[in-house]
Protein backbone atom coordinates (compact mmCIF):
# COMPACT_ATOMS: atom_id res chain seq x y z
CA UNK A 1 0.00 0.00 0.00
CA UNK A 2 1.31 3.30 -1.12
CA UNK A 3 1.91 6.16 1.28
CA UNK A 4 0.35 8.16 -1.42
CA UNK A 5 -3.29 6.14 -0.64
CA UNK A 6 -2.74 6.22 3.18
CA UNK A 7 -3.19 9.94 2.75
CA UNK A 8 -6.66 9.42 0.78
CA UNK A 9 -5.12 10.58 -3.24
CA UNK A 10 -5.13 7.18 -5.56
CA UNK A 11 -2.11 5.77 -6.01
CA UNK A 12 -2.98 5.58 -9.94
CA UNK A 13 -0.62 7.82 -11.78
CA UNK A 14 -1.65 8.99 -15.12
CA UNK A 15 -0.65 11.37 -17.86
CA UNK A 16 -3.05 14.48 -19.19
CA UNK A 17 -2.87 13.95 -22.95
CA UNK A 18 -2.37 17.13 -25.05
CA UNK A 19 -6.05 17.83 -25.40
CA UNK A 20 -6.46 17.36 -21.58
CA UNK A 21 -3.49 20.05 -21.53
CA UNK A 22 -5.02 22.06 -24.35
CA UNK A 23 -8.78 22.44 -22.48
CA UNK A 24 -7.20 22.66 -19.25
CA UNK A 25 -5.66 26.18 -20.44
CA UNK A 26 -9.14 26.93 -21.79
CA UNK A 27 -10.36 26.57 -19.04
CA UNK A 28 -8.08 28.29 -17.09
CA UNK A 29 -8.00 31.45 -19.67
CA UNK A 30 -11.36 32.25 -19.52
CA UNK A 31 -11.00 34.58 -16.06
CA UNK A 32 -7.95 36.39 -18.07
CA UNK A 33 -10.67 36.60 -21.21
CA UNK A 34 -13.19 38.22 -18.45
CA UNK A 35 -11.04 40.46 -16.71
CA UNK A 36 -9.29 41.75 -19.92
CA UNK A 37 -12.52 42.17 -21.44
CA UNK A 38 -13.48 44.54 -18.71
CA UNK A 39 -10.09 46.54 -18.91
CA UNK A 40 -10.88 46.96 -23.02
CA UNK A 41 -14.23 48.59 -21.79
CA UNK A 42 -13.02 50.95 -19.88
CA UNK A 43 -9.26 52.08 -21.77
CA UNK A 44 -9.48 54.87 -23.72
CA UNK A 45 -5.74 55.19 -24.26
CA UNK A 46 -2.40 53.12 -25.81
CA UNK A 47 -4.66 50.71 -26.29
CA UNK A 48 -2.16 48.54 -28.35
CA UNK A 49 0.71 48.99 -25.51
CA UNK A 50 -1.64 48.25 -22.51
CA UNK A 51 -3.26 45.34 -24.28
CA UNK A 52 -0.16 43.76 -24.70
CA UNK A 53 1.30 44.41 -21.51
CA UNK A 54 -1.95 43.46 -19.60
CA UNK A 55 -2.11 40.43 -21.85
CA UNK A 56 1.84 39.51 -21.02
CA UNK A 57 1.28 39.30 -17.22
CA UNK A 58 -1.81 37.57 -17.75
CA UNK A 59 0.04 34.51 -19.49
CA UNK A 60 3.32 35.12 -17.14
CA UNK A 61 1.06 34.52 -14.29
CA UNK A 62 -1.12 31.74 -15.77
CA UNK A 63 2.08 30.28 -17.02
CA UNK A 64 4.15 30.47 -14.11
CA UNK A 65 1.59 29.62 -11.07
CA UNK A 66 1.42 25.65 -11.99
CA UNK A 67 5.06 25.11 -12.09
CA UNK A 68 5.00 26.16 -8.19
CA UNK A 69 1.89 24.64 -7.51
CA UNK A 70 3.48 21.40 -9.37
CA UNK A 71 7.01 22.01 -7.56
CA UNK A 72 5.07 22.70 -3.89
CA UNK A 73 2.68 20.17 -4.65
CA UNK A 74 1.86 18.85 -1.22
CA UNK A 75 2.66 22.25 0.97
CA UNK A 76 0.88 24.32 -1.65
CA UNK A 77 -2.29 22.11 -1.49
CA UNK A 78 -2.53 22.14 2.25
CA UNK A 79 -2.65 25.71 2.34
CA UNK A 80 -4.00 27.15 -0.61
CA UNK A 81 -6.88 25.03 -1.75
CA UNK A 82 -9.08 25.71 1.31
CA UNK A 83 -8.72 29.52 1.14
CA UNK A 84 -8.35 30.27 -2.80
CA UNK A 85 -11.74 30.47 -3.32
CA UNK A 86 -11.63 33.76 -0.85
CA UNK A 87 -8.26 35.02 -2.19
CA UNK A 88 -9.65 35.65 -5.45
CA UNK A 89 -13.05 36.77 -3.91
CA UNK A 90 -11.18 39.89 -2.21
CA UNK A 91 -9.07 40.52 -5.22
CA UNK A 92 -11.45 41.17 -7.82
CA UNK A 93 -14.43 42.10 -5.44
CA UNK A 94 -11.69 44.96 -4.08
CA UNK A 95 -10.54 45.97 -7.82
CA UNK A 96 -14.30 45.73 -9.32
CA UNK A 97 -15.52 48.27 -6.46
CA UNK A 98 -12.85 50.68 -6.91
CA UNK A 99 -13.66 50.64 -10.70
CA UNK A 100 -17.46 51.15 -9.56
CA UNK A 101 -16.49 53.96 -7.38
CA UNK A 102 -13.65 55.69 -9.38
CA UNK A 103 -17.03 55.92 -12.22
CA UNK A 104 -19.25 57.23 -9.55
CA UNK A 105 -16.98 59.89 -8.36
CA UNK A 106 -16.46 63.10 -10.32
CA UNK A 107 -13.00 63.60 -11.74
CA UNK A 108 -11.71 65.64 -14.40
CA UNK A 109 -9.60 63.35 -16.09
CA UNK A 110 -11.31 61.12 -18.97
CA UNK A 111 -8.42 58.22 -19.60
CA UNK A 112 -8.61 55.48 -16.95
CA UNK A 113 -5.35 53.62 -16.19
CA UNK A 114 -5.73 50.73 -13.77
CA UNK A 115 -2.73 49.01 -15.99
CA UNK A 116 -0.20 50.23 -13.66
CA UNK A 117 1.88 47.37 -12.36
CA UNK A 118 0.30 46.91 -8.34
CA UNK A 119 -3.07 46.66 -10.33
CA UNK A 120 -1.48 44.12 -13.01
CA UNK A 121 -0.01 41.96 -10.15
CA UNK A 122 -3.67 41.78 -8.74
CA UNK A 123 -5.34 40.79 -11.49
CA UNK A 124 -2.60 38.31 -12.33
CA UNK A 125 -2.43 36.79 -8.88
CA UNK A 126 -6.52 36.86 -8.95
CA UNK A 127 -6.90 34.90 -12.43
CA UNK A 128 -4.23 32.19 -11.52
CA UNK A 129 -4.83 30.99 -8.38
CA UNK A 130 -6.88 28.55 -10.12
CA UNK A 131 -3.45 27.68 -12.01
CA UNK A 132 -1.40 27.31 -9.42
CA UNK A 133 -4.07 24.12 -8.07
CA UNK A 134 -3.34 22.55 -11.68
CA UNK A 135 0.07 22.70 -11.22
CA UNK A 136 -0.84 20.33 -8.30
CA UNK A 137 -2.89 18.34 -10.36
CA UNK A 138 -0.37 18.37 -12.78
CA UNK A 139 2.23 16.81 -10.27
CA UNK A 140 -0.03 14.49 -9.05
CA UNK A 141 -0.94 13.26 -12.35
CA UNK A 142 2.80 12.70 -13.33
CA UNK A 143 2.39 14.96 -15.99
CA UNK A 144 5.66 16.86 -17.94
CA UNK A 145 5.57 20.08 -16.83
CA UNK A 146 7.09 22.48 -19.41
CA UNK A 147 4.49 21.67 -22.67
CA UNK A 148 1.56 22.12 -20.33
CA UNK A 149 3.59 25.52 -18.74
CA UNK A 150 3.71 26.75 -22.33
CA UNK A 151 0.22 25.63 -23.66
CA UNK A 152 -1.27 27.57 -20.53
CA UNK A 153 0.65 30.59 -20.84
CA UNK A 154 0.26 31.44 -24.82
CA UNK A 155 -3.55 30.55 -23.95
CA UNK A 156 -3.79 32.96 -21.62
CA UNK A 157 -1.98 35.69 -23.48
CA UNK A 158 -3.98 35.35 -26.58
CA UNK A 159 -7.48 34.82 -24.47
CA UNK A 160 -6.11 38.35 -22.75
CA UNK A 161 -6.11 39.93 -26.13
CA UNK A 162 -8.77 38.77 -27.17
CA UNK A 163 -11.15 39.39 -24.35
CA UNK A 164 -9.73 43.44 -24.23
CA UNK A 165 -10.24 44.04 -28.01
CA UNK A 166 -13.73 42.75 -27.50
CA UNK A 167 -14.56 44.87 -24.40
CA UNK A 168 -13.00 47.81 -26.76
CA UNK A 169 -15.75 47.21 -29.49
CA UNK A 170 -17.81 48.46 -27.11
CA UNK A 171 -16.80 52.16 -26.85
CA UNK A 172 -19.59 53.82 -28.09
CA UNK A 173 -20.97 53.74 -24.42
CA UNK A 174 -20.19 56.64 -22.12
CA UNK A 175 -17.37 55.81 -20.13
CA UNK A 176 -19.41 55.98 -17.19
CA UNK A 177 -21.26 53.37 -17.70
CA UNK A 178 -18.40 51.23 -18.97
CA UNK A 179 -16.34 51.50 -16.16
CA UNK A 180 -19.25 50.23 -13.64
CA UNK A 181 -19.96 47.82 -16.46
CA UNK A 182 -16.17 46.81 -15.61
CA UNK A 183 -16.24 46.77 -12.03
CA UNK A 184 -19.57 44.53 -12.10
CA UNK A 185 -18.09 42.47 -14.06
CA UNK A 186 -14.61 42.03 -11.41
CA UNK A 187 -17.98 41.71 -8.79
CA UNK A 188 -19.04 38.92 -10.70
CA UNK A 189 -15.94 36.92 -10.75
CA UNK A 190 -15.83 37.26 -7.24
CA UNK A 191 -19.03 36.16 -6.25
CA UNK A 192 -18.26 32.94 -8.88
CA UNK A 193 -14.94 32.44 -7.25
CA UNK A 194 -17.23 31.73 -4.12
CA UNK A 195 -19.92 29.79 -5.25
Amino acid sequence: MCLINILGIDCLRWKLSLAEVIFLAIALGIDCCVVSFSQGLIFTSSKVQNSLKLAFVMGVFQGGMPVIGYIFANLVSKYVEAYSQWLVFAIFMILGLKFIIEALVKKEEQNICCLGWACLISMGIATSIDALVSGVSLSFSDTKLLVPTLIIGFASFVMSLIGFWSGNLFKKFSSKFLEILGGLILCGLAIKAII
